[in-house]
């Protein structure tokens, strides 16, 4: 079940903006670009038939069905669309408190346990530095393939920290990774914070 609040006054004004798409049957689609991460975004899209996915949560508004991504729907947790209209015309506003900070679960996909011990454990740690890390995808061997930055990019015991830091701890607390790589360019040590 998802919970996300759509207002009464975000639903006429998303059922104004559908009909003059002139597409029978379009809705709308709401996700999470980049969840779990501090550039996450929560998108609403227009969505006509047949292009809403297979595993997305169906919601009958006023007028109009709302389609909102699996993947997402942790991330969406209590988020709230709302229009506030005005003399310019009005705003959309989409509040989604939990889209930077999942609600992890066991069941939780493992790019999201990835991201959540990346940006509450280690990043904090590595921010001391100058650096951070970031996920960039887990490969099907189940291999996290990671990309330093900052004060990490270049640093000479960038070796240390991704084999003692960040290789034991999300290994350790995620049992199915087995393992992480490296892809950053070491060689631009231009910001490094050990030279």
């Amino acid at each position: 079940m998802v919970n996300v609040t759509i207002t009464e006054s975000a639903q006429e004004y998303l059922l104004e903006l559908l009909e003059k798409q002139d597409s029978e049957g379009i809705s709308i689609r709401m996700f999470v670009a980049n969840p779990g991460t501090p550039q996450a975004e929560t998108c609403i899209a227009y969505c006509r038939p047949g292009e809403e996915q297979e595993d997305d949560e169906k919601m009958a508004l006023k007028g109009f069905d709302a389609y909102f991504e699996q993947r997402s729907i942790p991330f969406l947790e209590e988020a709230k669309v709302d229009y506030s209209p005005d003399r310019m015309g009005g705003q959309l506003t989409i509040r989604a408190p939990n889209s930077k900070m999942p609600k992890i679960t066991d069941d939780s996909p493992i790019e999201d346990k990835i991201n959540y011990l990346l940006y509450n454990e280690i990043n904090p740690g590595l921010a001391a530095h100058g650096g951070m890390v970031s996920l960039m995808e887990v490969t099907e061997d189940q291999y996290a393939i990671l990309k330093f930055g900052g004060g990490c990019q270049g640093c000479s015991a960038v070796d240390l920290t991704l084999k003692d830091g960040v290789e034991k701890t999300l290994t350790e607390q995620i049992p199915e990774l087995q393992g992480v790589r490296d892809i950053t360019d070491h060689s631009d040590r231009s910001q490094a914070y050990y030279q």
